[in-house]
């Protein structure tokens, strides 16, 4: 597991925690329930530990998501809310 998110629920921004070889590049995509793309990110890892604030995430829905997060060949999917 290269990251993890420090709550299942958000309302405005995403914190993750990053476990992850440095040079890599780590992409991110969150999708709603229906699979549609909301909004997405790709980052430069400079550190082997590393905080990521995603802001910008209040004009979404809220409801129920889909964080998508790959690291070369490594994928892992994690389910969060969007809440008031």
């Amino acid at each position: 597991m290269f990251a993890k998110v420090k709550s299942s629920m958000f309302i405005d921004a995403l914190q993750l925690q990053l476990n992850a070889p440095i040079g890599n590049c780590l992409r991110g995509v969150l999708k709603d329930e229906k699979g549609s793309i909301w909004s997405t990110f790709e980052k430069d890892i400079s550190t082997d530990r590393e905080e990521l604030n995603w802001t910008g995430l209040n004009d979404l829905p809220y409801g129920k998501y889909t964080l998508e997060l790959s690291q070369g060949n490594d994928e892992m999917k994690m389910n969060l809310v969007k809440r008031v």
